[in-house]
């Protein structure tokens, strides 16, 4: 007999994955001056991620943190519109630090999603992403970075602030791999959700496949 019906949906308060109703998502200075810097991966690369993570968070209804630094101080453009326009009706907080979670108005966004797992990808890995997930788990938040939405100065940093992370009590994650945790059951009402988001991340994975001639890549 084939099976056609979903299995029971555990809690998607209590469950220990993650799921749209026990998560928040963070975006964090994915800005034109932090993309042009990045040398472990290509932009290309990052928006692979990134822009899957983004649709994640508005197909699913997952509460979005999106955050820049020095766009008020006239040194660095806003968020790039590849990312906002995935994200219809979220609106950006400024700081000046490289740390958010130094930052009164991002720490009350957080606070105010009510969650405590933290799907988290941020420019640089090792610094924009890497300070505040460091704090974050300090203050009892549980924290997912999202490893293929980011990017460091290098493949040497971009590792580095990895294992300092991991080390720190961090669970990193991929796009690809959030989603299918969001979504859960194929056999779910809301699989179609995930079903879009997928599809569109192959094809574009296979657009940086043909670019580069290598269609492993990512």
């Amino acid at each position: 007999m084939p099976k056609l019906d979903p299995e029971p949906m555990r809690n998607p308060q209590t469950d220990h994955l993650l799921t749209p109703q026990n998560s928040a998502i963070v975006l964090i200075d994915f800005q034109p001056g932090q993309y042009a810097t990045v040398g472990s991966a290509s932009r290309a690369e990052i928006d692979l991620g990134a822009v899957t993570l983004a649709k994640l968070a508005h197909a699913y209804q997952v509460p979005t943190v999106v955050t820049t630094v020095a766009v008020g101080m006239g040194v660095n453009e806003p968020t790039v519109p590849e990312l906002m326009k995935e994200l219809p009706g979220v609106t950006e907080i400024d700081r000046t630090g490289v740390n958010s979670w130094e930052d009164a108005d991002f720490r009350a966004a957080i606070k105010a999603t009510g969650r405590k797992k933290i799907i988290m990808a941020g420019l640089w890995t090792e610094v924009c992403l890497a300070f505040p997930t460091l704090d974050m788990l300090a203050e009892g938040y549980e924290i997912y970075p999202v490893i293929d939405a980011v990017g460091g100065v290098s493949p040497v940093t971009h590792q580095t602030a990895i294992t300092r992370m991991v080390q720190a009590g961090a669970h990193p994650i991929t796009s690809l791999a959030l989603g299918c945790e969001l979504m859960r059951n194929w056999a779910r009402d809301d699989a179609d959700l995930y079903r879009v988001v997928i599809n569109d991340y192959f094809r574009r994975k296979r657009q940086i496949g043909e670019a580069t001639g290598d269609l492993f890549r990512q």
